[in-house]
């Protein structure tokens, strides 16, 4: 039985079957870093590997370039008067390209709006700013990072770049004036930048939703003209105004640090997307629906910091940890592409930066790191949760009769049962639709376990080799539309891999879904279910691994191993493997 289940858990653990030549039409959702620890070039380079362990497919750089021995210069500070020269910079593209990136496959340099001192009317000063964001594209597309991490927030004197009352020349020109001045600037910056690089990601902490309260009037410049960020929409209707299609803008809504509800997402995006618009040109708005994404930060201060603080995230009857997994998880599926996490009390790895803890986020908030790795990807998260308690030999499998090698198997309510010729496999029951007249049976001459020594085709990235002897599988024939099916106790919030094999003959397909009851026995939770499927060849052995969280209407999970379409008895498939892992 050892030997039985290391060799389940080594396929459970396995990666997935490739689909060849057919395009993955999955939307891949990333984690960003960025917070206090950001590293600047040097740092990059001397910590990549450790860095590149923590649960990110990216991270926010600073650029600081070298004038002289002594004097530097902060990319950051893009939003002054001061002339730079590209050469200054060039050390930080040798860090960038010495860099060796595995997982790291999304970064970005990060530009600021300070010190904000240019009046918008101020031509040679903008000249200069414009030449700065010249030069940024410059290192981001020589560098080899995706773009820009752009931060509008005003952090330094002697005023805000985006707030009307603040520009220097106010009692000489309307808002209105300013508007349209901003707008030109917008233009001057976004054809500088796509010069450079013309499939920049532009990614800001925020672009137009902070100025959300300003939609839904006739005329918004008159809510803009006294709000702090009033002249940004129109900066951003400048970038619109040139944009080239392959430019993409990101909107990282960082007003949802302190979100913890699925709702508090779907309406930031739908602000984002929707009302949004009304904050650029008419003729602009097509461009903004197709170019600008919906993105979110994810605070880790929020869930540290004590109920006092107004940066405080509550764990709604679980911990917070939990809430830090769920919300993460729910920010990355509302969101398009991109949710970064910013931190500032504590690190991820090493920084020279004295306001930051010496202890890392997973010292601090234990589980966080886990929280972040499962949201990020659930599929890699159990594969790994599995490899870890196979070594330590802690892997149980809940399902019952998983490998269909016994006649007798006990049922969901505990007693055993056992197994009767012409029917389905110990342990299991069948359903089928009314019109389909298929055959559910237990093979006891085709398993995916076979004797040592014997043929046998392994499954694209499996690599053990079996040791036992077949003991059966579970077959479905000439069925239009059933399944196999085993309920499971559970928990709501619970979390569990499933896993199993499949091989098919002739037509039709087979998979496995997820479905969920109450503790009565009630189904529940019907846009909740799961669909896992193989990606490895039909006629071949092919690996199923999915997880499903239990969803808060639940109290049993019910694996049902799914035959499609099969329209003679000789169109089969074969069920081998099954196993349900809880995970934590």
């Amino acid at each position: 039985m050892r030997t039985q289940a290391l060799a389940l858990a080594a396929v459970a653990i396995a990666a997935l079957s490739s689909l060849g030549s057919a395009q993955d039409a999955r939307m891949r959702k990333k984690l960003i870093e960025t917070g206090w620890d950001q590293p600047d070039t040097e740092r990059l380079l001397a910590n990549l590997a450790e860095m590149e362990k923590r649960p990110f497919d990216g991270v926010v750089i600073a650029v600081v370039g070298r004038v002289d021995e002594k004097k530097r210069c902060d990319l950051r500070e893009t939003f002054a008067a001061t002339a730079w020269q590209r050469e200054w910079f060039q050390p930080c593209v040798a860090d960038l390209r010495a860099c060796k990136f595995k997982r790291f496959t999304d970064n970005f340099i990060v530009l600021g709006a300070n010190p904000g001192n240019v009046d918008w009317f101020d031509d040679a000063g903008w000249r200069a700013i414009v030449e700065h964001w010249r030069i940024a594209a410059w290192v981001a597309k020589q560098g080899g990072v995706k773009g820009f991490l752009f931060d509008p927030e005003p952090y330094t004197a002697p005023h805000s770049q985006f707030h009307y009352a603040a520009q220097p020349e106010r009692d000489k020109h309307s808002f209105d004036e300013y508007h349209a001045k901003a707008r030109e600037r917008g233009r001057q910056v976004m054809q500088a930048v796509a010069a450079e690089y013309p499939d920049i990601t532009l990614f800001c902490y925020f672009m137009n939703v902070v100025c959300g309260t300003a939609t839904g009037h006739a005329d918004p410049r008159r809510i803009l003209a006294a709000q702090g960020y009033g002249l940004y929409p129109a900066f951003i209707d400048g970038w619109l105004d040139v944009i080239p299609p392959t430019v993409a803008l990101v909107d990282g809504c960082e007003m949802a640090y302190t979100y913890n509800s699925v709702e508090q997402y779907l309406e930031s995006a739908v602000l984002i997307k929707g009302a949004c618009q009304e904050l650029v040109s008419p003729e602009n708005r097509a461009k903004y629906r197709a170019q600008t994404q919906v993105s979110f930060g994810m605070y880790l201060d929020a869930y540290w910091n004590p109920p006092k603080s107004p940066w405080f995230i509550d764990g709604k009857g679980g911990t917070r940890v939990d809430r830090l997994r769920a919300n993460t998880a729910t920010a990355l599926r509302v969101a398009d592409e991109y949710v970064w996490v910013y931190g500032e009390r504590f690190r991820w790895w090493p920084t020279p930066n004295g306001g930051v803890k010496k202890e890392t986020w997973p010292e601090a908030i234990p589980g966080s790191e886990a929280a972040l790795r499962f949201a990020r990807d659930p599929l890699d998260y159990a594969r790994s949760q599995i490899a870890d308690l196979t070594k330590t030999g802690k892997l149980a499998n809940l399902a019952r009769n998983g490998d269909f090698a016994s006649d007798k198997a006990p049922s969901n309510k505990g007693p055993a049962e056992d197994w009767k010729e012409g029917r389905a496999p110990a342990g299991w029951h069948t359903w089928q639709a009314e019109k389909s007249k298929g055959t559910f049976t237990w093979d006891r001459e085709v398993g995916y376990w076979v004797e040592p020594g014997q043929p046998h085709t392994l499954p694209r990235g499996m690599s053990f080799a079996p040791s036992r002897p077949s003991y059966g599988s579970a077959k479905a024939a000439g069925v239009a539309n059933g399944c196999f099916i085993q309920a499971h106790d559970v928990k709501p919030g619970e979390r569990y891999a499933v896993h199993a094999v499949r091989r098919l003959a002739g037509k039709g397909d087979a998979f496995i879904r997820i479905r969920w009851q109450t503790a009565e026995g009630k189904w529940t939770a019907e846009t909740l279910d799961v669909l896992i499927y193989a990606e490895g060849p039909r006629e071949a052995w092919a690996e199923m691994l999915g997880v499903a969280e239990v969803p808060q209407s639940a109290g049993r999970l019910l694996i049902l191993l799914c035959a499609m379409d099969q329209p003679s008895p000789a169109d089969a498939v074969w069920f081998d493997g099954v196993a349900l892992y809880r995970i934590e």
